[in-house]
């Protein structure tokens, strides 16, 4: 089998307020807008925060700004689609920046891929997980495990996926996860009763997408 000829330049950020997560993903989408043969993942973990797509209600946050700061979480409305969502410490995020026209998808298209990127990073752990038409994101049986929320500008992908792995659930108690009523969430610590290697779930993360977008690591480009 021939050795995928694009590229994508993996970016492992570590831990990274949503504030610089934002304004790295502002400059690598007006990158690869400017040469769609550019891809990127950016692979991190982020401080305690609420993000609220750009139709959702601050109501969704039923928190009071007093109660957020002891917790130490904010708020930040985004331009996404989706509910309110929560990101941090213990979570790994993936903000794919890439061309759907070079890749040969629609939105639809690219949000299945990263479903399935998803559901066989947990296979891999023995977790069996799924996706619900009505509800976006990844289930494992009635409980959501990760939550998916894209951005498109000029048919460039920003923003993407959340897996709950060592998460600190209690923080999902403070909304009402994407909108979504009468739904639990979990995790990968949750439901295998263990604390998650979480350098190694971020190579399998990388393996998965590569495999999933037929491309493979590198790019010496900037970013």
């Amino acid at each position: 089998m021939p050795e995928p000829k694009h590229t994508c330049k993996i970016i492992r950020a570590g831990r990274v307020n949503y504030d610089e997560a934002l304004r790295m993903q502002m400059e690598l989408l007006a990158e690869v807008q400017a040469d769609p043969n550019k891809s990127f993942l950016i692979l991190l973990t982020h401080d305690h925060v609420y993000t609220l797509g750009r139709n959702t209600d601050r109501a969704s946050v039923p928190a009071t700004d007093e109660r957020l700061e002891e917790i130490g979480a904010k708020v930040v409305r985004i331009h996404r689609g989706g509910g309110v969502t929560y990101h941090g410490p213990g979570q790994i995020v993936g903000y794919p920046i890439l061309s759907l026209t070079r890749h040969g998808l629609n939105i639809r298209g690219y949000f299945d891929k990263i479903e399935t990127v998803l559901t066989n990073v947990l296979k891999r752990y023995g977790i069996e997980s799924r996706s619900v038409e009505e509800f976006p994101g990844v289930w494992v049986g009635e409980e959501k495990i990760a939550a998916i929320g894209v951005g498109v500008k000029r048919w460039t992908t920003f923003h993407g996926f959340a897996l709950n792995t060592n998460t600190d659930m209690s923080y999902f108690g403070y909304i009402i996860p994407c909108g979504i009523r009468g739904k639990a969430v979990t995790s990968m610590q949750k439901i295998l009763g263990k604390t998650i290697d979480e350098e190694a779930l971020v190579k399998h993360i990388e393996e998965e997408f590569l495999r999933e977008f037929g491309m493979r690591a590198g790019g010496d480009y900037a970013g």
